[in-house]
């Protein structure tokens, strides 16, 4: 089995699985934020249940329009406030006290290796680079998980990423699962598991090994841009040393694949050859490096941030690029720690200082302009460049904007430029 298959296997009280097979399995965690716990609420209490089945193993993060930018997304929350005080829900966390979801849970320490995790948010996923089934669900699946800790699945097929070599100067994470769902397609991995592991060739301190936590989250949450079910990690000493700090020595059981698992592909990357990458409007398929791009593609805005690319790292990344610069005139650029642990790191740092003085805002945490919803809205024609997870037409803002990922190091360097740059542009 693969180490999906095996979490599922475990999780579902059965020796074996096989891809295609339905189970029926119980919950580590279940998770909603201001925008799907509402409906899910809705639906927990028009089917009749009175109880969630632990307090403790439920989240709601009110992160996408919190501080509310308006009265429906101030009744979400209060709908939320109200159910997570009924049902006295341990992990809740509103203004003053979230993050963005995906950054928050892993930094306190509520998701850790072997953990089965349902989030009615498409990148849940995320936590798989901790070796964790994690995965997105809809709102009436969060209801159900909510009131019984359990939910159903379709036992997923696997890709295997097998990993050599080690990335270059100012190449991260980013770049390296930009440049797969270039290589694959946005549905190149549809409902399959992308399993990340060391090549059997990889030297010593290469592959998996010279990958950060905060590179594997950010390729985690990036699987279901390619169609996947779930992203995860092997387990390594950079996973352990990582748990044992969040989660203060919680026992934990880590999965690793069979030497004779099943995978539908093996793809192998040498992280060497990762070129700083960027994805063009309008799907994050739509990839090119840094050097293929010929033309001054002038911006409008640039975000650095999100649940993808707003940990510690990546803000360090950004100031160290920043320093003493100033974001080229007429761009906007916007910095967003993704909790307020990392918010107070970067006063503490000194980076939010370089921020303000480049030129950026530097923002409370936040999903809002990720999605479209707030501080950062664009209008029509306008471009921006993010390190945000998504592209299509319309996310964030005006239908005709348009959006390009990439990394927080070609964020950094293009807010200077002025347009999509790198190093020495």
């Amino acid at each position: 089995m693969t180490m999906s298959q095996k979490i599922l296997a475990k999780k579902a009280g059965l020796t074996e699985v096989k891809a295609g097979q339905l189970i029926r399995a119980k919950l580590d965690m279940v998770l909603g934020n201001d925008i799907t716990s509402p409906v899910a609420i809705n639906e927990f209490e028009k089917a009749g249940f009175a109880e969630v089945f632990d307090k403790e193993k439920i989240s709601l993060v009110m992160d996408h329009f919190t501080p509310n930018k308006d009265i429906k997304a101030a009744e979400q929350c209060k709908r939320c406030r109200e159910f997570a005080a009924k049902h006295r829900i341990t992990n809740f966390y509103d203004v003053g006290e979230m993050g963005i979801e995906h950054c928050l849970l892993p930094e306190k320490g509520l998701v850790k290796p072997g953990d089965l995790i349902i989030g009615a948010d498409s990148h849940t996923c995320t936590y798989g680079a901790l070796g964790a089934f994690s995965t997105g669900v809809g709102s009436t699946d969060m209801a159900v998980g909510m009131a019984t800790g359990e939910a159903w699945f379709k036992v997923p097929a696997a890709i295997r990423f097998n990993l050599s070599g080690k990335l270059s100067r100012n190449v991260s994470g980013k770049d390296v699962i930009l440049h797969i769902i270039g290589l694959i397609g946005v549905d190149g991995a549809l409902y399959q598991s992308m399993e990340f592991g060391s090549s059997s060739g990889a030297a010593t301190g290469e592959g998996l090994a010279s990958l950060t936590i905060d590179d594997r989250l950010c390729m985690a949450n990036m699987a279901i841009e390619a169609g996947g079910k779930n992203g995860i990690f092997e387990v390594d000493e950079i996973t352990t040393e990582y748990i044992q700090a969040t989660t203060g020595g919680r026992s934990c059981e880590a999965f690793a694949p069979d030497s004779d698992a099943e995978y539908s592909r093996v793809i192998e990357i040498n992280l060497s050859d990762i070129k700083s990458t960027v994805s063009f409007p309008h799907l994050p398929e739509n990839t090119k490096t840094v050097d293929e791009i010929t033309e001054k593609i002038k911006l409008d805005q640039v975000v650095i941030g999100s649940c993808t690319n707003g940990r510690i790292s990546d803000m360090k990344a950004a100031a160290e690029i920043l320093k003493g610069k100033k974001v080229a005139p007429g761009l906007r650029c916007i910095v967003i720690p993704g909790t307020q642990k990392i918010f107070l790191e970067c006063m503490e740092l000194g980076y939010a200082q370089i921020f303000v003085e480049a030129g950026c805002v530097f923002s409370t945490p936040t999903c809002g302009p990720c999605l479209g919803g707030h501080m950062g809205i664009l209008a029509k024609g306008e471009r921006a460049l993010a390190t945000t997870n998504r592209n299509f037409v319309g996310r964030m803002g005006h239908p005709e904007s348009e959006v390009y990922l990439a990394s927080p190091e070609v964020a950094a360097f293009s807010a200077v430029a002025g347009y999509i740059a790198k190093e020495n542009d």
